[in-house]
Parts: structure tokens; C-alpha cells; sequence
């Protein structure tokens, strides 16, 4: 194993970002120098978002694999690009890195990165390292891009608008419990091997997401804008109160519209956890909740992976689930909040 302090600061940079290739025209000088460049000669307007993620807080090196940190820590940034309907074009990575960890861990971290950056067209163009004392710090900021006229905020949603979510909820909360699970049966046991059979997709759900960028392309195909988008990364309650907030509105989803995968329903029921409560809280599904009006309704269903769950009310009827049983539920922003004292 080598040791980081070995290189110093610069040298660690050097090693990590050495045979960087740019993918993208407007980056015009990357790693190297004391800012990178960059230039959109398309006149689009600049989009830049940045996630903060703290070891024990965010995630657990117990069961979380470098590699996949790495390639999460950077699509999560993105997801929040294609949320705007933008492109992500460039990130900076910064580290904060305690004495536990070797040349050999962070490099692997690294892998994780640029394997994200490759596979979405990313180019990385800077960050900064530096030691922490509270284990391992990674701070991203993502640079995209996005026509003015195509930009979609939080505040556009308009009563009958439709409510829509890519893909399936909860599945990513429920790979969180089974990991967790799975720590806690291994304490004290050199030689336990966790049992994932038949939950793989939960495993990859929470370790390995992937940002919607299929969604807004299929969107843009079909000539669709949004009218309010966010992805879900702290539970869909959370996320549809955060639009219907901003756009002064209320809103109703139907509990037996939301898309739930087998896996998360039986995992659900060995946990002896409320499904649908799961499915509305668990967050880190990084799946698009987005607002079309009513006129769109025949084009969005056509779109694979989209699934319309409620509509768009005035603001006076608040929000709400509509039940099975045709009762109203209100909704709660219940997803989880790092900030409060009993969150861990």
C-alpha cells in the first residue's frame, strides 16, 4: 500500500487526473491550472449544482465499495443537471482525506468518477485535496448547460398538470435496509458472506444509480417540457410538496399509480415495513418527478419507464394521497433530513 503523503497535494492531483481526456467543446483548459476554462459559444445558459458527502453521515465504507462511492458521488450531481433539462458537461472534485486511507483507496474512489464521467460524456476539470479528521469528505460541483427556453424550474407546475415519475420508488431505501441487515448480522464474524439472492436489484439500486438522462431525451423526442421537474433523491413526498410549495399549488397521487418493483414489495413485507410509506420517503431513487399539462396526457404515456401518478390542484386543496379505499392521506415531507439531531 503507498502512502498519500508520499505525493503530497499536487502530486496526488497529478497521479488521479493524469491521461484525462475532454469530450466536451467547451472546455477549453481543464486540470492544471489555477481555474479551468471553459466557454459555450452556443449562447445556453449555465447550469451548476454541487453535493456534499461526509463518511457515517451519507455513506458507510462497511458495505459501500470505493468504486461505486465514486461513480454514486458523481451521478447524483448530474441527476441534478438533467433535473433543470440541462447536459452535464464538466465536474469538480475535491477530497477531504484522513491518514487511514492509502494511495490504493483513493485511486479506486477515482476509478468510480471517472467511470461515471465516461459513461455520461463528463469531462473532469479541477477540485482540491486536502486531510480531514473525520474520515473520508467528497464535495463535487457539476457545470452543465441547457437552451434558456428549455430550462425547467420547480415553480412551473400548474393546476390540472399532470404529475409524472420515471421508473419505480423505494427500491434504493430498501437496498439501505438490507445492507444495513447485512452489517449487523456480520459483527464479530470473519467469515460471513451476505445474502443478496434474489435482491440484487436493491443492492444496485442504492449503491450504483444511474441519472434519467433516457427520460429527457425520450421528453425532447416526443416534444415535451415539463412544467416543474426535480429528481427524487429525498423521497417523492418530500420532492412534490418542494414543487407544489414553489408553485403555489396542491396536489393529488394515487397510492395505487406509484410504481413499485417486486423486489422492494417483498423486502418490504420480510421488514415488516409499510410499502407505500417506503415508497413515498425512502428517497435516493434519483428517478424524475416532473409536472406536463394536461394536453400532453396520450404523448408522456407512450414514453417507456413513465408512469402518471396524480394531477395538480389549487393550492387551498393541499396535498394529498388518495388511498385504495378513495380516502385522502395528507402528504408529509418525511424523507431524510441530515440536519436533524436524531438522523444518522
Amino acid at each position: 500500500m503507498s502512502e498519500i503523503s508520499s505525493l503530497g497535494e499536487f502530486g496526488l492531483i497529478d497521479h488521479l487526473t493524469d491521461k484525462l481526456t475532454v469530450v466536451n467543446t467547451s472546455t477549453l483548459r481543464g486540470v492544471g491550472d489555477d481555474a479551468a476554462v471553459m466557454h459555450y459559444a452556443s449562447g445556453d445558459d449555465v447550469l451548476i449544482t454541487t453535493d456534499l458527502l461526509l463518511e457515517n453521515v451519507h455513506f458507510d465504507l462497511t458495505y459501500v465499495p470505493l468504486k461505486h462511492l465514486g461513480y454514486k458521488a458523481a451521478v447524483v450531481n448530474f441527476s441534478d443537471i438533467y433535473a433543470m433539462n440541462g447536459t452535464p458537461r464538466q465536474i469538480t472534485v475535491s477530497l477531504g482525506i484522513s491518514s487511514r486511507f492509502t494511495l490504493e483507496h483513493i485511486e479506486e474512489l477515482y476509478a468510480g468518477i471517472r467511470l461515471a464521467c465516461e459513461a455520461y460524456g463528463v469531462d473532469i476539470v479541477g477540485g482540491d485535496t486536502s486531510a480531514s479528521h473525520q474520515g473520508l469528505v467528497i464535495s463535487i460541483t457539476c457545470i452543465g448547460d441547457a437552451p434558456r427556453d428549455k430550462i425547467v424550474y420547480r415553480d412551473g407546475a400548474r393546476p390540472t398538470d399532470l404529475i409524472c415519475v420515471s421508473g419505480d420508488l423505494g427500491a434504493a431505501y430498501m437496498g439501505l435496509q438490507l445492507l444495513e441487515r447485512e452489517k449487523v448480522a456480520s459483527a464479530g464474524r470473519k467469515d460471513f458472506i451476505p445474502d443478496f439472492a434474489g435482491k440484487e436489484y436493491l443492492v444496485e439500486r442504492q449503491l450504483k444509480p444511474e441519472a434519467r438522462r433516457d427520460i429527457i431525451a425520450a421528453l425532447a423526442e416526443a416534444g415535451i417540457r415539463p412544467t416543474a421537474m426535480m429528481d427524487i433523491s429525498d423521497g417523492l413526498s418530500s420532492e412534490l410538496i418542494h414543487i407544489c410549495i414553489r408553485s403555489k399549488t396542491g396536489c393529488r397521487v394515487y397510492e395505487d399509480r406509484i410504481p413499485i418493483d417486486y423486489q422492494t414489495a417483498v423486502m418490504a413485507e420480510e421488514l415488516n415495513m409499510n410499502l407505500v410509506t417506503a415508497a413515498l420517503n425512502g428517497g435516493e431513487d434519483y428517478e424524475l418527478l416532473f409536472t406536463v399539462p394536461l394536453a400532453d396526457h396520450d404523448r408522456v404515456r407512450k414514453i417507456d419507464g413513465v408512469h402518471v401518478i396524480g394531477y395538480i390542484t389549487e393550492e387551498k386543496l393541499g396535498c394529498a394521497m388518495v388511498t385504495r379505499d378513495d380516502a385522502e392521506i395528507s402528504l408529509k415531507a418525511q424523507g431524510w433530513n441530515p440536519l436533524k439531531a436524531d438522523d444518522k
